[in-house]
């Protein structure tokens, strides 16, 4: 073997054997950009405040609202026409979420815009409203099964990465932004958050 081909089969090896590179997908940093953070703790740390970088987003803190009425739009207006949370979070009778809001994203018929949908529509519960909270206020709620819906941290998980109405906030429909990232990359992030001690933010 001369010393190029030599040199050429290093430089091969070295590249294939390199890591794959950090990517940002749509405002949304994935795990592998808080790589060179040595310390376990800090780097679990520092995942959540990447996924916090969804979780407040209007597309999610609209529908986790710290009282009994939902919020609308980018600018987070209370809904329009006024309706209150009601019994199992699904609205009030008569006025219940599934009166205006369907299965799927309904454009307007005039003018652009939306009605937003998906089986089911409901305000997130109670106690796991969102809006004015901080990323170490929201981790410590979402780890205490009496506030996050009684799910362990692995099925936590795959209510990010998988659940369709947390995907909903990605294909929100005409008129409004979707969520930074994908869904695909906040489960990576909330795994790769546990994976890490699942540590939250100090304040």
């Amino acid at each position: 073997m001369t010393l190029t081909t030599l040199a050429r089969a290093t430089f091969t090896a070295l590249i294939l054997a390199a890591p794959a590179q950090a990517e940002t997908i749509n405002g949304l940093r994935t795990p592998d950009e808080f790589a060179d953070i040595a310390d376990a703790a800090e780097r679990s740390a520092a995942l959540f405040e990447e996924m916090f970088v969804v979780i407040e987003h209007p597309r999610c803190l609209n529908c986790h609202p710290v009282g009994d009425t939902p919020l609308q739009g980018d600018l987070m207006q209370p809904h329009q026409p006024p309706v209150m949370r009601g019994p199992g979070d699904f609205g009030v009778t008569g006025m219940t979420c599934s009166t205006c809001h369907g299965a799927e994203n309904v454009a307007y018929t005039t003018g652009q815009g939306s009605i937003p949908g998906h089986e089911p529509w409901q305000l997130a519960p109670i106690e796991m409203g969102w809006v004015g909270l901080s990323a170490a206020e929201v981790c410590d709620q979402i780890k205490d099964p009496a506030r996050n819906g009684d799910k362990t941290l692995a099925e936590l998980q795959v209510h990010n990465a998988e659940d369709g109405l947390v995907g909903w906030g990605w294909e929100p429909g005409e008129g409004r932004t979707s969520a930074p990232g994908t869904q695909a990359v906040f489960g990576d992030l909330t795994q790769a958050w546990i994976d890490t001690g699942a540590v939250c933010p100090i304040s």
